[in-house]
């Protein structure tokens, strides 16, 4: 484990170094690890709506825009009694697009992987996301999640295009055969070849609605 130079006086903990002061860790990068979870969702909620939500049989989930959970990341202690509430958390989604420096799309599967393992030490139950750019980020994207356990994938915005599904079956096939998930949660659609490949390998996938298809639906309804 890393040891954080931070016991100076009036040192401040700007890196937020108390998220992972117990943890474990995978890959050169020093990933966080995150243990496996059995508990499975029955709904989701975004963590923006779940702000005012008491619908507390849900899970939170972060498959919205950055700029609504970043201050989750600013501030864990503030939503920590927020958090405990519902049935339990997928962790969040810090984007990572290609275009981003390399090293920014690490630092958000770092940052993703610190806080979930420490709403683990608080008695969260976590259901680890993951998010891939391209094939760089393949290894780390799956670095801290144990073999055979749940996972969670958002789609939205992954397949619409052609370019971007390549990128998206590409990554998921590489997450499916190095991680060998025995649930993945899927937030918007899945593609046919993905659930059929997930279907030879034995794997439940449980999918949910994104709230742009459902807000969709209902307007042509």
């Amino acid at each position: 484990m890393t040891l954080f130079n931070c016991t100076r006086s009036g040192c401040k903990d700007v890196f937020k170094s108390y998220l992972v002061r117990t943890a474990e860790y995978e890959t050169e990068l020093e990933i966080p690890v995150i243990e496996a979870e059995e508990k499975l969702p029955e709904r989701l909620i975004s963590f923006s709506s779940s702000i005012s939500s008491k619908d507390y049989g849900a899970w939170i989930h972060f498959y919205e825009d950055d700029a609504n959970f970043e201050r989750l990341w600013n501030n864990p202690q503030k939503y920590l009694p927020i958090l405990k509430k519902f049935a339990g958390v997928i962790l969040p989604d810090f984007s990572l697009y290609r275009d981003m420096p390399l090293v920014m799309q690490y630092w958000n599967i770092y940052r993703s992987r610190a806080i979930g393992h420490w709403l683990q030490e608080n008695g969260i139950h976590v259901i680890p996301n993951i998010r891939f750019g391209d094939e760089r980020t393949y290894k780390v994207c799956c670095a801290g999640i144990p073999k055979k356990s749940v996972i969670s994938i958002g789609s939205h915005g992954c397949i619409k295009l052609r370019n971007e599904r390549h990128y998206f079956e590409k990554g998921l096939d590489f997450v499916i055969n190095h991680l060998e998930p025995k649930v993945i949660i899927i937030y918007g659609a899945l593609p046919d070849t993905i659930s059929e490949k997930c279907k030879k390998h034995g794997i439940c996938i449980i999918k949910f609605e994104s709230e742009f298809a459902t807000a969709h639906k209902r307007e042509r309804n």
